[in-house]
């Protein structure tokens, strides 16, 4: 296998689904942010930076793992964690696709900018997270929701209160789906040592997925009904909360891949909540 195959599993390519989580959440808060008309420069800019920050932080988690996931079965594999590459290679990967980021964000105003510096501290520090927070999820809720404030922040030069509680939504959400993930992982990282919100939840591990679905789905919707959404976005909503009963239906037997399809399949619910913003805006 050549360098470039194996650099572009490192950044996890081949699994879209992480680049969709963070991509959700940022297109929501550009589309409300710009009242359902944002410019499409700035779209492209942000999807882009998207697909960059979240290879990037796929190389930068490798390298802090890369001790641990030699002992779990589904990361013994991986690149790094296998020996195909060197460690300064991962760390050059994550530099260089976040020089390309910032770059990129360039004909932005400067709160972006700004707001960019935050969101690679984020995404740099929260693989360490894991070895001391008892629900990294949390943490990973902030960094894969940083594109919410950014977005705002890129078009109207400023950082409301809805953007926040978004951001707050997020958090919830990424609790959620990252909790149905840890519950593949969970033997693995007992064993080792790692902290996680499956193992912080224990046996309340599928009562607080489904409770912090609740939340994340109950801010978006008051978020969302301040802004003056109604009809498409309230049914966007309604799918969402479907989807997130469907995921109870796959996880509450707590088997490993039986998780690790609901943890996938929140790309259907992320799109559920986009589709009924973007709708909205475009038939009111």
């Amino acid at each position: 296998m050549n360098k470039l195959s194996l650099y572009f599993r490192l950044v996890r390519l081949d699994k879209p689904i992480g680049i969709l989580l963070l991509l959700w959440p940022t297109l929501i808060a550009l589309w409300i942010a710009a009242r359902g008309r944002p410019d499409p420069a700035v779209v492209a800019i942000f999807t882009l930076g998207t697909v960059l920050m979240r290879s990037a932080g796929c190389a930068i988690n490798d390298y802090a793992d890369r001790d641990f996931d030699k002992h779990v079965k589904r990361t013994a594999e991986r690149p790094l964690t296998s020996g195909r590459i060197k460690s300064w290679e991962a760390l050059a990967v994550a530099a260089t696709l976040s020089v390309i980021s910032f770059l990129l964000i360039l004909p932005l105003n400067t709160l972006t900018k700004q707001l960019s510096v935050a969101a690679v501290i984020i995404a740099g520090s929260y693989p360490y997270f894991k070895r001391f927070f008892a629900i990294p999820q949390a943490y990973l809720g902030i960094a894969f929701g940083f594109g919410i404030p950014m977005g705002f922040a890129a078009v109207q030069d400023q950082v409301p209160a809805a953007a926040w509680w978004l951001l707050v939504a997020n958090v919830f959400w990424a609790i959620a789906y990252d909790t149905e993930y840890a519950m593949v992982d969970r033997d693995d990282d007992i064993r080792i040592g790692i902290r996680t919100s499956a193992i912080t939840f224990g046996r309340f591990d599928v009562a607080a997925v489904m409770l912090c679905y609740g939340a994340a789905l109950a801010i978006i919707l008051v978020c969302g009904w301040l802004e003056g959404l109604r009809g498409w976005f309230v049914g966007g909503v309604a799918v969402a909360a479907a989807v997130a009963l469907y995921h109870y239906t796959l996880i509450r037997g707590r088997e490993r891949m039986a998780c690790f399809a609901a943890f996938r399949h929140n790309n259907w619910l992320g799109a559920a909540l986009f589709a009924g913003v973007a709708l909205d805006y475009a038939f009111s």
